[in-house]
């Protein structure tokens, strides 16, 4: 509870501030690299949360993997994060700012799973009717799933649409039980 109160105004701090520069784009963009190039690897956040591994350290390797490839002002937000021993919910702050980032632009992310890979055509046709359907900006976020067979299931916040083969064979199975 408390790391997710922290993240929130980590998360909201970087938030303002992007907006204030209106660098909204560029901050997620290099949130996005450092979470991609570092963050999703589980070894190191290991490392970044290790309280035994000096700040200079975790500073150092943070500054050789993204010095001159992201902003100044996001590389100082990293290195208040490893001052203030915050460095190991980075996963969580570039999530909140993330959702931030979409409510503030009026973009909803759909999760789309898929049993095979969507064709850019599927994705763009699948992207279109969302927009039209929720009158919002969409941007999809991919899965795959064999075990549904094929169709699509479409989650978007608290709603679910499930068009799946799998999805539809339950329904014909609980129908066909009702009826017996």
């Amino acid at each position: 509870m408390l790391n997710i109160q922290l993240a929130t105004k980590y998360s909201r701090a970087i938030f303002e501030l992007a907006q204030d520069e209106n660098k909204l784009d560029d901050y997620a963009e290099d949130l996005k690299k450092i979470y991609e190039d570092v963050f999703s690897l589980p070894e190191a956040v290991k490392f970044f949360q290790n309280p035994l591994v000096p700040h200079q350290a975790k500073k150092d390797l943070l500054k050789k993997a993204f010095d001159k490839e992201i902003s100044a002002d996001v590389m100082n937000f990293l290195m208040l994060l490893v001052d203030k021993s915050r460095i190991g919910i980075f996963n969580e702050i570039y999530e909140i700012f993330t959702s931030l980032k979409n409510q503030a632009q009026g973009i909803l992310v759909a999760d789309v799973v898929t049993a095979f890979p969507l064709t850019k055509s599927q994705e763009s046709q699948l992207t279109k009717k969302l927009a039209t359907v929720t009158g919002k900006k969409i941007q999809i976020r991919k899965h795959e799933d064999k075990s549904i067979l094929g169709g699509v299931i479409v989650t978007i916040g608290d709603k679910r649409i499930d068009g799946s083969a799998a999805g539809r064979l339950r329904s014909l199975k609980s129908t066909l039980a009702v009826g017996n």
